[in-house]
């Protein structure tokens, strides 16, 4: 448990110091940043004793065995989502490419109701999230508080704004925000594509 705890703060602090960018990005005048996208791999295997979801025998990839809260106080269990394809919205209340990519994110979870759209909020206190949902207008969709970073050390994530597409049978793909409506939904057809 120590370990988890370890990692979560080393996460943290890594999200901390990456600020609202990574390293590897270029800014160029006013011309958005293009979106990385990483190829899609294959999520870990689930064991045997993985537990379907009811009156399912749909297996939950590893990577969605955990439980959060919304912003809205609920208990959230990743498992729910296990079959479904999935996109993961992962942002900070403070950061300006989060929120100038809201629209496009509202759009899409509009658009394509067939696919789970779930936000996961760190880097700051649930107030400030909760006040980034008002201020962007996405409170149809669901958010996760993440103070401790517990989800966003579960899916690999190391910066904000970063999408992960999850197809049902649990491989993801990766890409690094801004996104725009057009790249936004060019990412959720190959998440559709079969």
């Amino acid at each position: 448990m120590d370990r988890i705890r370890v990692t979560a703060v080393i996460v943290a602090a890594g999200l901390l110091i990456a600020g609202c960018g990574g390293a590897d990005e270029t800014v160029r005048g006013d011309a958005p940043v293009p979106a990385t996208v990483a190829p899609a791999t294959p999520a870990p295997a689930s064991t045997a004793s993985s537990t379907p979801r009811e009156s399912s025998d749909v297996r939950v990839p590893d990577a969605l065995k955990f439980t959060a809260t919304t912003l809205g106080g609920q208990t959230f269990d990743g498992a729910s989502l296990a079959g479904k394809p999935i996109v993961f919205w992962f942002w900070a209340p403070w950061c300006p490419k989060c929120q100038s990519e809201a629209p496009a994110v509202k759009a899409a979870a509009e658009k394509y109701a067939d696919v789970s759209f779930v936000g996961v909020a760190g880097l700051d206190t649930e107030a400030e999230m909760k006040d980034f949902v008002r201020r962007t207008g996405t409170g149809d969709l669901v958010h996760l508080s993440d103070e401790k970073g517990a989800v966003w050390t579960r899916l690999g994530i190391t910066q904000q704004s970063t999408f992960v597409f999850m197809k049902p049978d649990g491989s993801t793909a990766k890409a690094s925000g801004p996104l725009g409506s057009d790249e936004l939904d060019s990412l959720v057809a190959k998440l559709l594509a079969a």
